[in-house]
Parts: structure tokens; sequence; C-alpha cells
């Protein structure tokens, strides 16, 4: 995923969960925050990105070989990472 789609993503969903955790009232906060890059929003960003990090899908080699009929191997590929996911393909 592109990191400012990721970012993007990140931001919305800080500004949704501060406002959902503090009340509606906190969205300017949240987005001053953002907007400051508050140590909070560092934070929380690095902890989003390591947890993107943090999650492999394995694929096995004879499932991305045979899965033609929903997409080619590279779209599944493409398609996994395109969520900022990594992917590994198991002998």
């Amino acid at each position: 995923m592109d990191t400012n789609k990721m970012r993007a993503e990140f931001e919305a969903a800080f500004v949704e969960e501060e406002v959902r955790l503090l009340g509606e009232g906190f969205r300017s906060s949240a987005l001053y925050m953002i907007e400051k890059n508050t140590v909070n929003v560092r934070s929380a960003w690095w902890a989003w990105q390591a947890s993107r990090d943090a999650v492999v899908v394995e694929l096995p080699a004879e499932w991305v070989t045979n899965v033609g009929t929903m997409l080619p191997p590279p779209g599944v590929r493409r398609a996994i990472e395109a969520q900022g996911l990594k992917v590994e393909v198991k002998p």
C-alpha cells in the first residue's frame, strides 16, 4: 500500500477513535493533533505501521498456482500487498 494512502487511513481512524472515546466535540482537537504531529499521533502512527509489518499472509505454493480461476497468482499477491500486508509463499 502506498504510504500516503496508509497515512490517510491511519489519520481517519485516529480521528474517529478519538471522537468515539471523547465525543464529537473533540474532533477538531484530534485534527489539530494530526496537523501538529503531536507525540500521541507519532506514537500511534508507529504502532499502526508496526501492526501492518507484523501481519504476514502465508500462501501455500500449490494454492497460488491453482488460484487462476479467482485471480491470476500475481493479482492475488498484489491484492494482499495493496492492503499493506506482506505475503510469503511457503513451499
